[in-house]
């Protein structure tokens, strides 16, 4: 009884939504399993397993990895997207993406390097986590 409990309570935490609201500034890496929203900064790698948005006046300076994004606003940084990747009219992207599906809209800003068809999410968390390891042997 308990267990299930414990599941259930997991499982909707899993389908929460997280919003970094608009005058919000985040220095830090930033994980979750729900989908986020970001309207605000976040200065840092966004990591989920869900859904992430960055809206028209967000931003991001670090890399994004997510099963699927949506983005208005602008990111300094690598995106790699497990599933559906679309850039909307005012994105605007510095750096690499690798996705299974891109969408980009007339008006998006994207420079960088671009690898379509990645259907294994699992290697995206993957690479993240290898990269984590090297900056900390850097340090």
């Amino acid at each position: 009884m308990f267990q299930k409990q414990k599941r259930q309570q997991n499982e909707q935490k899993a389908s929460s939504i997280n919003i970094v609201g608009e005058g919000t500034e985040i220095k830090g890496n930033l994980a979750t399993k729900g989908d986020i929203r970001v309207d605000g900064t976040i200065v840092g790698d966004v990591i989920s397993k869900a859904k992430v948005v960055i809206g028209a006046v967000g931003e991001v300076i670090g890399n994004i990895y997510a099963y699927s994004a949506e983005i208005s606003g602008v990111v300094t940084g690598n995106i790699a997207v497990g599933e559906n990747l679309f850039l909307k009219q005012t994105a605007k992207v510095n750096g690499n993406i690798s996705s299974n599906k891109l969408v980009i809209e007339n008006g998006a800003d994207f420079s960088g390097f671009c690898q379509t068809g990645v259907t294994d999410t699992s290697s995206i968390f993957d690479a993240k986590e290898e990269s984590t390891r090297e900056k900390e042997a850097i340090s």
